[in-house]
């Protein structure tokens, strides 16, 4: 492809390429490809230089949710049912180059001097690369891609994300301002469900969210968003999520939401929410949520808080544990627990149990910990049968 003076100008002078550079690329070759095949070479030429490459196709089906490139070169997506090979293999080089550019349209730097990055992509996708030699073989890819359609509450009730009539409860936990936190694996769907329930919020509530890549999308006519910020090249400028979380208690907040809390901003989560700001929330890696307080302790070692300091807090400041939990495509509300104060300690206890499903849906039972939550959600405990929640006739 022969390019004109003034392509070739814009490449002397650094200038990166753009749609419209693209286009112009393309177009000159009209007279040798036709309109049609120069509309298919524009489309092509843009995934390799503007786009995600070899990737693009995957990236663009609304089936995919998790998308790698390992070392070895091998593609591996997910569509709901966990990770597949799609029998496609890039070169070293190739992934390098397609790794780094991603990198520049996360506006990150990826090189020797800093081998990872993580940011995201204009489309929302949240990237993650690691270069050679901290990975074996070629550079390793991984990118995750936000859902096409965010889904409400009245959807993934509808869907029997939990059993039915757990909405009453849900819903309840989010209107009386109880503070909770969402827990579960990888992919197990917490950031959709912390989502869903800020949609549930006092229109008149100001949220302010905190994240390190901002994944939330939350249907709330009041939402500040504080988005955490890597150190430039020289290694200054960085703003992590313990100073955002800081600056967000002087912002005026109803409501602070941290959408992962994974670093020392626990402290300082912790101790807004011992200080007036109520409903506060956010989610949380734990394999079960009996877990959660030990990854809490973890978690405060990180900001130089002991374990005491830590239980002291979560006990004082954490009212309930939603943990969610993924089974090949189905993601689902598995529990819904309540966290009391024993001896000065926190407790989580189960409240409501997804068992299985049946016919009409996902099944729930009552837990130990059920009358004591109702009562703080000013429900009458006597609601429940053997399949969740059903309001008495």
């Amino acid at each position: 492809m022969t390019l004109s003076p003034a392509v070739w100008q814009r490449v002397r002078v650094g200038l990166p390429p753009d749609p419209g550079l693209v286009a112009d690329v393309a177009r000159e070759e009209t007279g040798a490809l036709g309109a049609e095949r120069v509309a298919e070479s524009r489309e092509a030429l843009a995934a390799r230089v503007l786009g995600a490459g070899p990737l693009e196709a995957w990236l663009d089906d609304p089936a995919v949710t998790d998308l790698a490139v390992n070392g070895d070169g091998k593609v591996w997506l997910d569509r709901g049912a966990g990770m597949e090979w799609t029998g496609a293999v890039l070169s070293a080089e190739d992934a390098r180059a397609l790794a780094v550019r991603l990198a520049a349209a996360a506006a990150r730097r990826l090189d020797e001097a800093s081998p990872w990055v993580d940011g995201q992509l204009p489309s929302g996708a949240r990237l993650h690369a690691v270069l050679p030699p901290l990975v074996a073989g070629g550079p390793h890819i991984t990118i995750r891609v936000p859902a096409r359609d965010h889904l409400s509450f009245a959807v993934l009730e509808a869907m029997g994300t939990f059993p039915p009539s757990w909405g009453v409860v849900l819903r309840k936990v989010v209107s009386r301002r109880l503070a909770f936190v969402v827990s579960g694996g990888t992919g197990a769907g917490k950031t959709t469900l912390l989502a869903a329930l800020l949609g549930l919020v006092d229109p008149t509530d100001r949220l302010l969210v905190v994240e390190d890549v901002r994944e939330l999308h939350v249907d709330h006519p009041h939402v500040v968003r504080l988005e955490a910020r890597p150190p430039n090249v020289e290694g200054a400028g960085e703003v992590t999520l313990t100073t955002l979380v800081r600056q967000s208690l002087r912002m005026r907040p109803d409501r602070i939401v941290v959408g992962e809390v994974r670093g020392a901003e626990v402290r300082e989560l912790l101790a807004a929410l011992n200080t007036g700001h109520e409903g506060g929330c956010g989610t949380v890696h734990a394999n079960a949520p009996e877990d959660v307080i030990a990854r809490f302790e973890a978690l405060g070692a990180l900001a130089g808080l002991g374990p005491p300091a830590v239980r002291a807090q979560v006990a004082a400041a954490i009212d309930v544990v939603i943990h969610v939990t993924r089974q090949g495509p189905t993601r689902r509300v598995q529990t819904i627990s309540a966290v009391f104060r024993r001896g000065g300690d926190p407790v989580v206890e189960t409240a409501l149990t997804c068992v299985g499903a049946d016919g009409g849906g996902a099944v729930g039972t009552v837990g130990p910990a059920w009358p004591a939550l109702a009562h703080r959600l000013g429900l009458d405990p006597a609601m429940v049968d053997r399949i969740g929640l059903r309001s008495r006739a």
